[in-house]
């Protein structure tokens, strides 16, 4: 005080420091010097900041402050109790922003290790200049409440602490600023402390947390802060605490902040009167959640879109918790806050962002059917943006995102809007947009998930055409790397080109909807691998249409979608569409599903096309056989007279006949042929073995006749169909075994084999002795009781010029086993080229004839040779 009253300056300073250099082992002694520097600040402070600079300066106090020395803990206290002193002082004056404090490092490290609570709390919300950058303030502000609110409550210290103990007054102050209205925006510092006030709610120590709570209460008719969502969020967590005072607390809380905000809006009618009125503590549980759920609904209509936001993604990490109760509320607060239409679409990414981010850290399976109910329920109300918000959240093959779509496909009829979304994203120009090439990816997956397989079906037409254009636009802007160097049957697993997922995917979309024979037919004739130029790309897609037709492809799903396509404005989109119908024109019975004078309009379309491509195909399809059903019997009668070009000795150009007879099939689709179907396949299996370069084109030819007799002669041509079935399986190992799989495939189809799909398999691609064994195996086992018959017809290739058949027939007999009894009386020609085996001079062929020679012996004696 006698400083304080001093008029010479240089006796201020000369004092102070030596009060300064007095001992500082007691807390009477540190508070002592701290009250006689402040107190002599009140009038001297510019002499009082120059001693306390000086002394921060030096050597000495600088290496105490930074040392872990226990002993400079002294020092520690009485620097920071010192600092404060001198900003009280600062505060009362007018001069206070010419102040700059130097020792701004050496008092955050007092803040962060001292043990002086009170000191933390009131220097923490002074206005020292400098000020303190927002990341240091949040950590400085985190330690001193965290230290201020790991005491014991107050009762419990004033009944066992001295009564100058200042811990206690410090938490009283604290709690007291914290309710104190205060008038004027409400700044950063406030928002920071509301921030780490609610944030410490979430600790596990209960008395920490209640205390925090307690003193967050918000001052009212003060503006929000932006964070005011992510508060309320971990308040009403809190909800159901196991901890009495939290529950009040959070409610409390709750409360206050809900009614600042009504008064904010001016709405001071009887919602606020009747939530001011509300008693939390005195309500049973019932009660109590009948409130919280209306309470939550005000916060839904109260709070800004930014702030609703805020909330949601804290109940998001809710679910994360490891705490039951917390986690259950969380969940039912989730799903009640979207049940009530509450999210707005511009949220609707965000809130996805956050889930994806959360979603690894869920581990609890309850939480993953909150996150699955969620999704659902904001797919529903926000399609669109739910789609274009989980495109963008990581690359379709990454497995992260698999739930959430998964999650749309769990309502049928969200599913189809899904789905829909995404394939009409393949018809964008140009695909350039990152969601585009997401969806293109995404549908890929798609196809092989499991819960999106019945709307993957309800969508095949959709998504067929869009793949089938998009495809041809990556042709028209050169985008097709990596198209034609993908290895089917690599195991190595790389990120495929767009082009090249746009093809696999066409095959994906036949495979998965249990369609399997169109993709097979192309697989089998190299037809997949027209896909892969733009020269033969309108040939692919006329294979591909041929065969939905021949097959009953979803027909009338797909030409539906042609007649929408022909009418678009891309030429694109023109010439896919005239293709596939004019392909479907064959198909069985398509005026089932569109009249001819419905069908004579479309086509007519194209004829006014600025595309030759578009204009013929139009043409060529409206004068097919089914707009004018004349022409069958004429294409019959020339059927017939062609018939008789395979009965002369030596017909002329047979390939160039077969080639007339298999496109006079095609345009007749399915009318057929009648009768003459049986004529003609009896005339085409003799030239199986016939050793002109015919034999594949006889077999290919088969395969289409045996078609192309209706249902009057079906029966009569399955039965032919029987008979060529060993030739067929021994030519496998023929000079053109593409074509013999094709074929042999289509007599599985026809006689409705059991195992299709797996001989299927085993002829694209299968090799060696083992996919023999199993081709062999499926037909034996899907034709009970024919295995004598099979063995008598092998018998007859054992005498064949044709080295690969005879070797091919002897495998087949040695998978057989030894030849069964035949009846007495029977004749089985294929015994006498067994005994010419014995004369062969292959040594492999002797092998085979003396292995099996007792056999035919005793074989021999039932039969007439």
């Amino acid at each position: 005080m006698i400083l304080r009253e001093s008029a010479s300056e240089q006796l201020v300073r000369r004092h102070l420091a030596e009060v300064l250099q007095l001992s500082h082992q007691s807390s009477s002694h540190r508070e002592g010097t701290a009250l006689a520097v402040g107190v002599a600040s009140t009038a001297h402070l510019e002499q009082a900041w120059a001693v306390l600079e000086h002394l921060g300066r030096t050597r000495f106090l600088r290496s105490a402050l930074v040392s872990p020395d226990s002993q400079d803990e002294i020092l520690k206290t009485s620097f920071l109790s010192a600092s404060t002193m001198l900003a009280k002082a600062l505060s009362r004056e007018g001069r206070t922003q010419s102040y700059k404090f130097a020792q701004i490092p050496e008092l955050i490290q007092c803040l962060l290790v001292s043990g002086s609570r009170g000191r933390k709390a009131e220097l923490s919300r002074s206005q020292l200049r400098p000020r303190l950058k927002p990341a240091v303030k949040s950590r400085v502000l985190q330690t001193c409440l965290r230290s201020l609110y790991a005491l014991p409550p107050t009762e419990t210290l004033r009944s066992c602490l001295p009564p100058l103990a200042l811990a206690p007054d410090a938490l009283v102050t604290a709690c007291s600023r914290g309710r104190s209205p205060r008038r004027g925006p409400w700044g950063q510092r406030k928002c920071l402390q509301i921030q780490h006030l609610v944030g410490m709610g979430g600790t596990v120590e209960v008395t920490p947390r209640s205390q925090a709570l307690l003193t967050a209460h918000p001052p009212q008719e003060e503006a929000m802060p932006s964070m005011l969502g992510h508060q309320v969020g971990l308040l009403t967590l809190l909800w159901w605490d196991k901890d009495e005072v939290t529950r009040s607390h959070s409610r409390q809380c709750v409360s206050l902040l809900l009614q600042l905000l009504i008064q904010q809006k001016g709405e001071l009618g009887a919602e606020f009167m009747h939530l001011n009125k509300m008693n939390f503590e005195a309500r049973i549980r019932r009660e109590s959640e009948m409130k919280f759920y209306d309470l939550v609904k005000a916060l839904d209509e109260n709070l800004t879109v930014a702030q609703h936001t805020q909330l949601v993604l804290t109940l998001l990490h809710g679910l994360c918790s490891h705490d039951s109760l917390l986690r259950d509320l969380a969940s039912k607060l989730l799903l009640r806050v979207i049940e009530d239409h509450s999210i707005r679409p511009e949220q609707v990414a965000e809130l996805l962002q956050g889930l994806f981010q959360e979603l690894p850290r869920i581990a609890f399976k309850e939480a993953l059917q909150t996150v699955t109910k969620a999704v659902t329920l904001l797919g529903s109300q926000h399609t669109q943006r739910t789609v274009e918000a989980v495109l963008t959240l990581c690359q379709p093959s990454e497995r992260q995102v698999v739930p959430l779509w998964k999650a749309l496909a769990a309502n049928s009829r969200l599913a189809r809007k899904v789905v829909t979304l995404l394939y009409m994203k393949l018809k964008l120009r140009p695909p350039g947009r990152p969601t585009l090439l997401q969806a293109l990816g995404t549908l890929y997956e798609l196809l092989y998930s499991r819960e999106d397989k019945a709307t993957v079906r309800w969508a095949f037409a959709g998504i067929l055409l869009g793949l089938l254009m998009q495809l041809h636009y990556l042709f028209e802007l050169d985008a097709v790397g990596g198209v034609s160097d993908f290895q089917e049957e690599s195991l190595e697993v790389k990120a495929l080109s767009p082009s090249r997922t746009c093809l696999e995917a066409l095959k994906g979309l036949f495979w998965t909807t249990n369609h399997w024979e169109v993709l097979a037919h192309l697989k089998l004739l190299w037809g997949w691998e027209l896909f892969e130029r733009l020269e033969t790309y309108t040939e692919g897609v006329t294979l591909l249409a041929r065969a939905m037709a021949h097959y009953d492809c979803e027909v009338r799903a797909v030409l539906g979608q042609a007649i929408i396509s022909l009418k678009s404005p891309e030429e694109r989109d023109n010439t896919v569409a005239i293709l596939i119908i004019t392909e479907l024109l064959s198909g069985q019975e398509l005026t089932q599903h569109v009249s001819r004078k419905s069908m004579d309009s479309f086509l007519s379309l194209g004829l006014d096309s600025p595309s030759r491509l578009v204009r013929a195909m139009s043409l060529k399809g409206l004068s097919s056989a089914l707009m004018h059903p004349k022409k069958v019997v004429l294409l019959r009668n020339q059927v017939t007279s062609l018939l008789d070009g395979f009965l002369k000795p030596e017909p002329k150009d047979l390939l160039g006949l077969m080639k007339i007879l298999g496109d006079i099939l095609h345009h007749l689709g399915a009318q057929g042929i009648g009768s003459i179907s049986l004529k003609i396949a009896q005339h085409l299996l003799p030239l199986f073995e016939d050793v002109r370069s015919v034999r594949g084109g006889a077999i290919f030819l088969y395969g289409d006749v045996i078609y192309s007799g209706g249902k009057k002669f079906q029966q009569q041509l399955k039965n032919h169909a029987f008979q060529a079935l060993v030739p067929l399986l021994l030519h496998l190992a023929d000079s053109c075994p593409d074509v013999v799989m094709y074929t042999f495939l289509r007599r599985a189809l026809l006689l409705e084999w059991e195992f299709r799909k797996e001989l299927f398999g085993k002829l694209a691609w299968g090799r060696g002795l083992g996919a023999e064994n199993d081709i062999f195996i499926y037909m034996v086992e899907s034709n009970p009781g024919s295995y004598r018959r099979f063995l008598m017809q092998v018998l007859v290739y054992l005498g064949s010029p044709d080295r690969r058949l005879k070797v091919t027939a002897m495998k087949f007999i040695g998978r057989c086993g030894p030849p069964p009894a035949l009846p007495r009386g029977s004749r089985a020609p294929g015994l006498r080229d067994f005994e010419m085996v014995k004369q062969d001079p292959d040594p492999t062929s002797r092998k085979f004839h003396k292995s099996f020679a007792e056999d035919i012996a005793e074989l021999s004696q039932y039969v007439l040779l």
